[in-house]
């Protein structure tokens, strides 16, 4: 059992015995969470869609000839959840040392929350239920492959080989296309309870102590309802043989390639707007560019040596967002620049 220590305390104050301020080394930065819409799932345990798999075909006919009966195909896929659960215990004694019980909780509650947050964030990226059937599968499980897979033309070769590369994503979120799910009947988002003192602790002999006690838990999964519109820009080599070398691959163009690869994308980005469905209309969908800082500081140098006037900084309520092809650029720290070639 982890639990604070007296040492791990007096880590946490200042010379006058009042709990100072952190700096939060293992903070990050993670556009993605907080942006993917969240959908009640239709189980207690997961999500089913339904999907069209097929389209039937006409017959040309002669004379005297006859038509026969076609139907479409459909397919139901049912997209699984994960439970994330947390304990953490402060020794009561220990907590109110100083009387600063309230902030010494505040500190241990805001750690766990940012490690979940980054934890979640890890599973929407590289979650596999496959070989980990704990976890809900994330964005590179279901993009796995350019070869031999129904979505591999959604995923594109950016030249890089070997375990030194990153991927770039181009995502239309929205509750018909890509999304978060989480139980039905339930809450949505990473849920807290202070459970006070009333919660018991014990010791590694099992012997009983008073503790505050704070309990997290976050349900959910990821679901894709529509893949083409998720676009995996995969192989980006951040080494001398790649994207720090001589002869770069061209972020530029393979983003501008994805933009065009969505079924719609807005008369503002590719200018793609129709679609041929009679009873639905194009999903409305917020698409969102996400990579590692490591792909955005290339995106930034090629675009100075090559004044690419497509990439440019905006003011959104006050905050800052770089865009290309009016679409938002978010950095996702859990993106890997370890990631295996995807081929």
């Amino acid at each position: 059992m982890a639990s604070l220590t007296l040492a791990d305390i007096g880590r946490r104050m200042d010379p006058g015995g009042k709990v100072s301020d952190m700096a939060e080394l293992m903070s990050q930065c993670n556009e993605l969470d907080d942006e993917m819409p969240m959908v009640e799932g239709n189980l207690t345990t997961g999500h089913v869609v339904t999907l069209r798999t097929a389209l039937p075909q006409g017959t040309l006919r002669r004379f005297n000839q006859g038509v026969g009966y076609t139907k479409s195909s459909a397919a139901q896929i049912t997209f699984g959840m994960a439970m994330l659960d947390a304990y953490s215990q402060i020794d009561k004694r220990l907590a109110d040392l100083g009387g600063n019980t309230n902030a010494n909780r505040e500190k241990e509650d805001v750690a766990h929350m940012e490690g979940m947050s980054q934890q979640w964030t890890g599973y929407l990226m590289y979650g596999n239920s496959w070989t980990t059937p704990a976890q809900f599968s994330g964005l590179s499980t279901y993009f796995s492959a350019i070869a031999n897979t129904p979505n591999g033309v959604n995923v594109f070769n950016a030249g890089g080989s070997g375990n030194s590369n990153t991927s770039g994503w181009l995502l239309g979120l929205g509750d018909q296309t890509c999304y978060q799910i989480y139980p039905k009947g339930t809450k949505a988002g990473l849920i807290f309870e202070n459970k006070g003192d009333v919660v018991p602790a014990y010791d590694s002999t099992q012997r009983r102590y008073e503790a505050y006690t704070s309990y997290f838990s976050r349900n959910g999964g990821l679901a894709i309802e529509d893949w083409r519109y998720i676009v995996r820009m995969a192989n980006f080599d951040t080494t001398t043989a790649g994207l720090a070398g001589a002869t770069p691959p061209d972020i530029f163009a393979i983003f501008s390639k994805a933009v065009v690869r969505l079924p719609t994308a807005g008369r503002m980005v590719s200018g793609i707007t129709k679609t041929d469905a009679p009873d639905r209309v194009a999903p409305a969908v917020r698409l969102k560019f996400v990579c590692d800082r490591s792909l955005r500081e290339y995106m930034d140098i090629q675009a100075i040596r090559d004044k690419n006037v497509l990439l440019r900084p905006e003011d959104y309520a006050g905050r800052p967002i770089v865009n290309f092809r009016n679409i938002a650029i978010g950095v996702v720290d859990q993106i890997l620049d370890t990631e295996s070639t995807v081929s």
